[in-house]
């Protein structure tokens, strides 16, 4: 199958290109992070998606718009559902280019991670498969983890600390009484 693979980073790339070649899929890469912060982030990440698909051969569509009004307008009444939005908001934006490519399928590296509620995603993708007259590949990617970091650091890709939205910035660095 021809799967347009939402990318929210690098690193987390690694293992699903992997797996889904090794299927024989025919899979591209989809950059889009409207989330992330700050703006320095967003580019680190950008730029490590495009080393990475660079020395892996991986055709990447770019969308390299930073939408952090976007994302805050979205998220700020309730942050703390901001990754249902996030979720919600990337397939949906994977899954119209998709389409519009000719592409069979769609997926999402948020799938590698184990920080992500899976069940969410995959809810919100069949939904915009049947929507788009798609099919959302659901695999579990969380079972190559510790292989997409050791193969990250062996390329000698930067990792990043946190999901990447400011909230989970939070989350990571600050002391947890200031919340």
């Amino acid at each position: 199958m021809r799967i347009l693979l939402h990318i929210c980073c690098g690193n987390c790339a690694i293992y699903p290109v992997k797996t889904m070649r090794e299927q024989n899929h025919e899979v591209a890469g989809f950059f889009y992070n409207h989330n992330i912060h700050p703006y320095q982030e967003f580019r680190q990440r950008l730029e490590t998606t495009r080393e990475y698909a660079e020395k892996v051969e991986l055709p990447v569509h770019f969308d390299e718009n930073y939408r952090l009004e976007e994302f805050l307008a979205s998220v700020a009444q309730d942050p703390l559902n901001r990754c249902q939005y996030c979720y919600r908001s990337r397939l949906t934006a994977t899954a119209q280019e998709a389409r519009k490519l000719g592409f069979e399928g769609f997926s999402t590296t948020l799938l590698y991670s184990r920080y992500q509620d899976h069940q969410a995603i995959i809810d919100f993708g069949q939904e915009l498969a049947r929507q788009q007259e798609l099919i959302f590949h659901y695999q579990d990617f969380r079972t190559g983890w510790n292989e997409g970091i050791k193969i990250s650091k062996e390329m000698g890709l930067y990792r990043q600390q946190y999901c990447g939205c400011i909230y989970s910035e939070k989350d990571r660095y600050a002391p947890k009484n200031t919340r």
